[in-house]
């Protein structure tokens, strides 16, 4: 589980719905005081929200870029059905070209993990004209978890089926208790506002994935591969080939792991805003 270090947005961030044909987001928006460069669109992970990316903004800011993170259907403060079939890779992904079609100018999509699937799927569709500038798929494999990862994700889907989130917020503690002094208050919120239905299918989706790298490859799109030196979600040499299928460029955050956005957030802006300046370029 994602653990943003804080909940609270820096200032200047707009925390607002975003409205689209699809309906409305809720996203944390935050724009640079001067020129602004671009715009990023970011797309969080598993059991993650829009403040996974709360320390990306103001560097990003400060590098010109306008970063709108947002929480998918059924994700923290973005409302969904119970309804898992509603839930499907394809229609989340009907969701981040709809979010970036709102912002009503290309954007540079970036997905995290999951994020990183559904942003792929997003791309696939090739609508046009496209809203998408670039695509960086951060800390996201080609295909399915590791195998120890699908193990965790079957055991949280067995639980939600018979348990409420409170419930499972409570086992999940119990096995892994917060570090002394720590205030776990605003996970425990954002786990108990996600639906149910969201986990069960997307943690479905991460189980079975196919490798479509071949037909994103054929994707005439600026492409970014960033993970941390570790994880253990997707090994990081299957990323490094990833990015060479793809003719990606390929960033590594040293000293971070799965969540290079909130290991080291400096140099993982640093990372993004130099891939979209030289596109600029």
């Amino acid at each position: 589980m994602s653990r943003p270090p804080t909940f609270a947005p820096p200032p200047g961030t707009r925390a607002h719905p975003l409205p689209t044909a699809r309906g409305s987001f809720a996203v944390l928006d935050t724009s640079p005081a001067g020129e602004i460069r671009g715009t990023a669109l970011l797309a969080p992970g598993y059991t993650g929200s829009k403040e996974d990316f709360i320390a990306l903004l103001e560097p990003l800011a400060a590098a010109g870029y306008r970063t709108v993170a947002v929480d998918g259907r059924g994700q923290y403060e973005s409302e969904g059905p119970a309804d898992q079939v509603a839930y499907a890779q394809a229609e989340l992904a009907r969701d981040l070209v709809a979010q970036a079609q709102a912002l009503a100018t290309p954007v540079h999509l970036v997905g995290h993990s999951l994020g990183g699937q559904i942003a792929r799927a997003a791309v696939l569709i090739d609508p046009r004209p496209s809203p998408f500038a670039s695509l960086t798929l951060m800390s996201s494999g080609p295909a399915q978890v590791t195998v120890e990862q699908q193990q965790k994700i079957k055991l949280l889907g067995d639980a939600l089926a018979v348990m409420d989130m409170a419930q499972v917020w409570e086992a999940m503690r119990a096995m892994d208790p917060p570090a002394e002094g720590d205030d776990d208050s605003d996970m425990r919120r954002r786990w108990l506002l996600h639906n149910p239905a969201q986990l069960i299918a997307t943690g479905s989706q991460l189980t079975l994935e196919p490798d479509r790298t071949d037909e994103l490859a054929a994707v005439s799109l600026p492409k970014h591969i960033v993970s941390g030196e570790r994880d253990d979600t997707w090994p990081v040499p299957l990323l490094d080939a990833t990015a060479q299928r793809l003719g990606a460029r390929r960033t590594v955050i040293q000293g971070a792991e799965h969540s290079p956005n909130t290991d080291r957030p400096a140099e993982t802006a640093a990372a993004l805003a130099a891939f979209w300046d030289g596109l600029r370029g």
